[in-house]
């Protein structure tokens, strides 16, 4: 069963916005679709820049720490909600 990736589009909308994030964006959407994520251990494994916060919460670097994408993750159901998408501070 593949991951089900909810709050598209708000990240669409932001990448409508920001040109550089659509294909940074458009690739992790495409990998994390097919990823077999047990637990944080395996997000970590793939992404060893990600934050691991409380509550199954993840923070992403896209295109170096130019951008951050948080996101919630329930890993039974194979869920991933797309939280917030926004510069880095």
């Amino acid at each position: 069963m593949d991951v089900r990736i909810l709050g598209r589009k708000t990240a669409e909308e932001f990448a409508l916005k920001h040109a550089d994030i659509r294909s940074p964006l458009n690739a992790w959407v495409a990998e994390v679709s097919g990823a077999q994520w047990q637990g944080p251990d395996d997000v970590k494994t793939r992404y060893p820049s990600a934050s691991l916060l409380r509550d199954n919460r993840i923070i992403f670097n896209l295109m170096g720490t130019k951008y951050r994408l948080e996101v919630k993750v329930a890993y039974q159901t194979k869920v991933v909600l797309i939280r917030r998408l926004g510069y880095a501070r």
